[in-house]
């Protein structure tokens, strides 16, 4: 976090605390009237959920600290996205269609929200198909909706062995070949891409879209 000023490291801080009393007001100050970018704030918040999930996994947080966390990165979400939205500019013509979900054992969504959100505004069909997604729902939704790219969401290092099973599955099942994989979510990097088996990963939501957007003029 050396590249962030006081005031940011204080709102990681917070967050990361489960200080919602003193974290909140913070975040709306940074948004409505300091006019910071809602992207930036956004970041700061999956910055206290890398710290949030490290303490779950460690034993000093538990499912009711993650349950927190994620109603306050909700709250601060629908304060940033109309932001977003504004700044943004939406684009009418569809692009293509990702189906993203969060895989099974994992009940993280704010990244995953923000992808989704940020995949919408840039033109894209997007069906989310929630948190603790095994891997049958994941076929299911896919045949029915036949996307072009499939998002895979996960935060605890546990959903590095859900990706690489879920991508398994589109292997045996032969359909892996019809759409490209995406995986993102907390300590994710090139190692555990190549790990699961997805076709590339993404550090935050404006690389995912720039990911989709690739994939998708490529193909046409």
């Amino acid at each position: 976090m050396s590249d962030l000023n006081d005031e940011e490291k204080q709102l990681v801080e917070w967050l990361a605390d489960m200080d919602e009393d003193n974290a909140m007001p913070l975040a709306n100050k940074m948004l409505l009237e300091d006019g910071k970018d809602p992207l930036r704030v956004l970041e700061l918040c999956r910055m206290a959920m890398d710290i949030v999930g490290q303490r779950f996994e460690e034993g000093e947080y538990f499912l009711p600290e993650l349950v927190l966390a994620g109603e306050m990165l909700d709250v601060i979400g629908q304060v940033a996205k109309p932001l977003i939205k504004e700044k943004e500019g939406a684009e009418t013509k569809k692009l293509g269609k990702v189906l993203i979900g969060t895989v099974h054992g994992d009940l993280h969504d704010i990244g995953k929200n923000i992808v989704s959100f940020m995949l919408d505004i840039n033109g894209f069909d997007v069906r989310d198909i929630g948190i603790d997604v095994p891997v049958e729902k994941f076929i299911e939704e896919i045949n029915d909706y036949q996307p072009d790219v499939v998002g895979l969401s996960g935060f605890l290092t546990l959903a590095f062995e859900s990706m690489k099973e879920t991508i398994a599955a589109f292997e045996e099942k032969g359909m892996r070949d019809h759409f490209k994989v995406m995986i993102g979510g907390g300590q994710i990097d090139e190692t555990v891409r190549a790990y699961t088996g997805a076709d590339a990963f993404g550090v935050n939501a404006v690389e995912a879209v720039s990911l989709c957007k690739g994939w998708i003029q490529a193909a046409a």
